[in-house]
């Protein structure tokens, strides 16, 4: 999932809920990634971050700025979030991050069923 937020915003509890209520639509049980390509100015609530890493297909979360403001803002934020939460310079990088991260779901939930089906 990749968002791209207008200027000026501010990301609050509210506007946090409307976006998790489209990712559980869309992505449902399935795993994920969001990514946050920060190519306007906003603010952002660190606090939706404590609720956001509660949605448990999330596995992970990945800004993309070029800006060396948001490295500090990333690195204050990312202290709420209890997940995977990585900035990056361009968003090539985040993408294969990204699929680093569900390949690594993907493989952890075959070995879990392997050793269900071997235990029955």
């Amino acid at each position: 999932m990749i968002a791209v937020m207008n200027e000026g915003i501010v990301v609050c509890t509210l506007k946090n809920s409307i976006l998790i209520k489209i990712a559980e639509k869309h992505f449902k049980k399935t795993p994920f990634v969001y990514i946050t390509h920060r190519v306007h100015s906003y603010a952002v609530d660190p606090i939706i971050y404590i609720k956001t890493a509660e949605v448990t297909n999330l596995m992970g979360f990945a800004v993309v700025s070029n800006d060396p403001k948001q490295k500090t803002l990333t690195s204050y934020e990312k202290s709420f979030f209890k997940k995977d939460f990585k900035q990056f310079e361009n968003l090539e990088s985040a993408l294969t991050w990204k699929d680093e991260i569900l390949g690594q779901k993907k493989e952890d939930l075959l070995l879990i069923d392997q050793q269900k089906k071997s235990t029955n």
